[in-house]
């Protein structure tokens, strides 16, 4: 596949038939490891759902970005208590 020089390409159709992807089907592209992840973005139904698919969206972007040092888990949370 090629770019354009506007940066679109297009997704070959076994991919979109896979993914159910139509006219009009948002997706997002996340970025992994050095990879970016074409991703379908499901509708949500009334504002609650919204705001909770907003944050798993927010964390499965961020999933293992974060570095804690030589803290382990334990001791991070025991930091967020205190």
């Amino acid at each position: 596949m090629r770019i354009t020089e506007k940066g679109q390409v297009t997704i070959p159709k076994n991919v979109r038939v896979n993914l159910g992807i139509e006219v009009g089907t948002d997706v997002e592209f996340v970025l992994r490891e050095g990879e970016a992840v074409l991703r379908v973005i499901k509708p949500v139904r009334g504002e609650a759902e919204r705001e909770v698919q907003v944050l798993v969206d927010h964390l499965r972007r961020h999933q293992g970005s974060m570095s804690l040092g030589d803290m382990s888990g334990d001791e991070f949370y025991r930091l967020l208590r205190d």
